[in-house]
């Protein structure tokens, strides 16, 4: 089999992963920590594709780039959501999380 097969299959299943970690989880910090996984999964298609196709060099690795920065700014944002409710209810559950709302 091509090895683009493999490093596809990897990447499925780590989304897989991930996404059941979002899914399955009420607490914030492991849906954070979930969510990271899933974009990590992107990443690591976007880099095998881009590294097993002909054509613009490093466009894969640009875009995982960007992935990363975009990634940064979700936790730095939702980790701030998460202290300030932890303040106001001491705890991070998710179901904790009505007040956000309107």
């Amino acid at each position: 089999m091509n090895a683009l097969y493999w490093w596809l299959l990897l990447s499925f299943l780590l989304f897989c992963i991930g996404a059941f970690g979002v899914l399955a989880r009420r607490n914030v910090i492991l849906v954070v920590m979930s969510l990271e996984i899933m974009l990590n999964a992107v990443n690591l298609a976007l880099v095998a594709t881009a590294n097993f196709r002909a054509g613009a060099k490093g466009a894969g690795t640009l875009f995982a780039l960007f992935i990363i920065v975009l990634a940064a700014a979700e936790v730095t944002v939702g980790l701030a959501i998460v202290i300030a409710n932890y303040r106001n209810r001491r705890t991070v559950q998710t179901d904790t999380f009505d007040e956000l709302k309107g």
